[in-house]
């Protein structure tokens, strides 16, 4: 089976940056599989998952998700794929339920008038229960804590029916206990949908642990590859 995502010698730099924020990447991501990235700020974590989205265009090299090659004109193939960006937290004004929330990753996958419809209602409701956040359905989203929200925008994917989820320090900034629980529904919403996932971390703890695999990444570049037997092995020596 072909790779979820599949990227070849990328060179990629935002607007009016002189030196080049990916400086030749090559990884892959197989199907089910949970790639963790690593390393420090700067070095280009980042910079992969929008690549891999399509949100930034890259210089050189190839870049294929789900099957295809990607350009910032990839509108559909972004329906397929949960981006969870860095630091995505909503401000206590936030004018949205969570309902609200978890229903917009059913735009570009439905008819949006059957968006009220009882099976849309069904499958929104759905997701809010894998992640154990039912109760919250009807409160606005700025008015949870970091965890809740985090579970929010869980449900949100579990509700888009994503092949691929890309998510960008999706622990910062919790504690211990938030940590592990969201560690555990990225588990959750990755064996519902068959998805693979791509997880941004720059510290250690319950979803890097949980990786199949760690790439880490230093000045644009791939710097080091462990595998999870890797890790084992040298946790038990």
């Amino acid at each position: 089976m072909d790779d979820v995502v599949s990227l070849i010698d990328v060179r990629a730099s935002y607007e009016g940056e002189r030196h080049a924020t990916l400086a030749g990447v090559t990884l892959s991501v197989a199907p089910r599989e949970q790639l963790a990235i690593t390393g420090p700020n700067g070095a280009g974590k980042t910079t992969i998952l929008e690549v891999i989205n399509g949100l930034l265009p890259i210089a050189s090299g190839t870049v294929r998700t789900l099957g295809q090659e990607v350009t910032l004109a990839s509108h559909r193939l972004r329906t397929q794929i949960a981006y969870v960006p860095q630091n995505l937290f909503f401000p206590p004004d936030t004018p949205f339920l969570v309902r609200d929330v978890v229903l917009t990753a059913r735009f570009g996958k439905t008819d949006t008038r059957r968006l009220s419809s009882a099976e849309e209602r069904r499958r929104i409701d759905r997701s809010l229960k894998a992640v154990g956040i039912s109760d919250l359905g009807g409160r606005p989203v700025g008015r949870l804590s970091g965890g809740q929200q985090r579970k929010t925008l869980l449900a949100r994917a579990l509700a888009q029916e994503a092949k691929l989820l890309l998510l960008d320090e999706p622990t910062a900034n919790l504690d211990p206990d938030a940590k592990q629980e969201v560690a555990d529904l990225v588990a959750l919403v990755r064996r519902e949908l068959g998805a693979a996932a791509v997880v941004v971390s720059h510290e250690t703890g319950p979803l890097l642990d949980a990786s199949d695999r760690t790439v880490a990444v230093d000045a644009g570049r791939v710097v080091a590859e462990t595998r999870l037997g890797d890790r084992v092995s040298t946790l038990s020596r």
